[in-house]
Order: C-alpha cells, then sequence, then structure tokens
C-alpha cells in the first residue's frame, strides 16, 4: 500500500469536536469519488496498519471496516490530506459491485435539481485550466511510476504494467474506441469519463515503456508551429 507522509502524522490530523474527520474515497485511476465517511484516529490507524479502509459510524458509535458484510471492501492505495489537514483523500482499488449499499458502485449516482436549471460560473481560462490539467497529469504520472515501484499486489495497474504489452495495447484501443462513442452520443459527462480512462491507459503504457510528461510536452511543443 503506498500512503503519502511528510512531517504530519496520524495524531496531527485536525479533528472536529467529535474527534472525527472527514474522508473523501476515491477510485485509482478513474479518479470516481466513490462515498464519504469518517474516521477516528483509531480508525485512520486500522486503515493504514491492514490497507483496508476502516471508518467511525456517527450512528451506531463504533469502528466498521468496508465490506465487512458485503465482501465489497476497498483496498487502499493512497492516502492524502488537504492543505488545513482536516480532510482525508483516500485513494482506493474498489472490489466487488460498488461502495454504495444500494448496488451502485458510487455513492453520488442522483443529480440535484435534475430537470431544474442549474447557473454556471464563469468559465475558467484557458491558462488556469491547462496548468490544472497538468498538475493532475504530473501528479497520476507519480503515482503510476510508485505502482512500478511497488507493484502492490491485486492492483489493476500491477496487471497492466507487468501483464502481456498486448493486453495494455488492446485496452488503449477499446478505451479510444469509447471515446468515439460517447462523443457521437453527444454526453460530455459521459465524454469526460472516457477521455479519463483513456488518459490513464495512456500514461500507464508511458510508465511502462520509459516515456515521461516532459517527453510528451516536448512533442507537443513541436507541433505548435
Amino acid at each position: 500500500m503506498d500512503i503519502e507522509r511528510d512531517s504530519l502524522g496520524i495524531e496531527d490530523m485536525r479533528y472536529d469536536e467529535n474527534g472525527l474527520i472527514p474522508a473523501v474515497v476515491q477510485q485509482e485511476g478513474a479518479g470516481d469519488v466513490l462515498m464519504v465517511a469518517y474516521m477516528n484516529a483509531e480508525a485512520l490507524k486500522r486503515t493504514m496498519e491492514t490497507g483496508l479502509t476502516w471508518f467511525f459510524s456517527r450512528s451506531r458509535q463504533r469502528l466498521w471496516q468496508k465490506g465487512e458484510s458485503s465482501g465489497n471492501v476497498q483496498r487502499v492505495r493512497g492516502i492524502r490530506y488537504d492543505c488545513d489537514a482536516d480532510c482525508l483523500l483516500v485513494i482506493v482499488d474498489q472490489t466487488g459491485e460498488g461502495a454504495c449499499h444500494t448496488g451502485e458502485r458510487s455513492c453520488f449516482y442522483r443529480t440535484l435539481g435534475e430537470g431544474d436549471t442549474v447557473v454556471s460560473a464563469a468559465p475558467v481560462s484557458a491558462r488556469a485550466s491547462s496548468s490544472a490539467i497538468g498538475a493532475s497529469i504530473d501528479g497520476l504520472f507519480d503515482v503510476l511510476q510508485q505502482r512500478k515501484r511497488d507493484l502492490p499486489e491485486g492492483s489493476y495497474t500491477t496487471r497492466l504494467l507487468t501483464g502481456k504489452q498486448d493486453s495494455l495495447l488492446k485496452k488503449i484501443a477499446e478505451e479510444a474506441g469509447e471515446v468515439i462513442m460517447a462523443a457521437k452520443d453527444g454526453d460530455l459527462d459521459h465524454l469526460r469519463y472516457e477521455i479519463g480512462d483513456l488518459v490513464y491507459h495512456l500514461l500507464v503504457v508511458m510508465v511502462r515503456e520509459g516515456l515521461t510528461p516532459a517527453d510528451l510536452a516536448a512533442e507537443l511543443d513541436g507541433r505548435k508551429k
């Protein structure tokens, strides 16, 4: 399990008055937010020690392991905390049917005010958007490089990095096809998701073959003429 550390530890997190800290659970690679729950120091400690997610139930007032009854456990790939150290981002590989007790893969499967008009914020500038994309790609590339070094057992990324090259290349072709179909359907949410899948698999093949984001940037810069 890849637990990202620096100078802060479990005891340094900023828990609320009840000794709890919110934990956002995100799927490795795809980036989907699966669920939000709460941890106390003991739940965080067990999560780091076992490599499986543990939380504190506010209704039952006890610790619980995700998937303890359903078997749909979450294998932890990394834990980050925000700038104020009062919220956690837990990156996992979700097993089984999904994270939600309803059977949905993510707890966030409904849209607030669906059918109503949603006021959009002003568009982000191209420069800010490009900066965000670059940071995201660099961050994901670093995680993939870590996977290549550690080769954690049971990781989808590990299977892509160590399996047959043709299997990875076939997966890229499949994801490219999904992007085409999503674009033809005109569903922007689906298109964004499929492009994310394609970029992830392209980064995996870059890591596997020894290319870096700097190599790709140089190639793209040469096409500005």
